[in-house]
């Protein structure tokens, strides 16, 4: 099973929380922990839409795995691209532990870098076009020349 998932549109949450839980709950793993963000009906958006850069992803993604992998953990992930719309989910990550008190701090620190660092740019959708959604966008650290 692949760690990180990406998918066109809305996340099916039940199939990936399912399959995460199926997959790992025989693994001694003593907590699963997850997170599922949801589009929220906010500023007249019928929704959100996503734009990836994989190849930073997956290196982010990697170190990421990397640091959950000295923690006997791991890290799973998935998010949208496209077109999400209101009280849908665009992005589900889950931390895999030993130990209980691993995997809730993993998971909130992965979540908040996530938002922080991730290639993926943000846009409302309001009738139907997509807006840069620059007021709620942080610069990654390195992307350009003038950081």
């Amino acid at each position: 099973m692949e760690k990180l998932q990406l998918f066109e549109g809305s996340l099916p949450v039940e199939q990936i929380t399912n399959s995460w839980y199926e997959e790992f709950k025989s693994s001694n793993y003593g907590a699963i922990i997850t997170f599922v963000g949801v589009v929220r009906d906010e500023n007249s958006i019928d929704g959100l839409s996503f734009d990836i850069y994989e190849p930073i992803l997956n290196s982010w993604f990697d170190s990421w795995q990397k640091k959950a992998n000295e923690k006997n953990a791991i890290v799973l992930m998935a998010h949208s691209r496209g077109d999400v719309l209101n009280h849908e989910s665009s992005y589900i990550a889950a931390v895999c532990s030993p130990k209980r008190r691993v995997a809730l701090e993993m998971i909130d620190e992965f979540v908040e870098d996530f938002k922080a660092q991730a290639p993926i740019w943000k846009y409302d959708i309001i009738n139907g076009k997509r807006v840069y959604a620059e007021d709620r966008s942080t610069k990654i650290q390195g992307s350009g020349i003038l950081n």
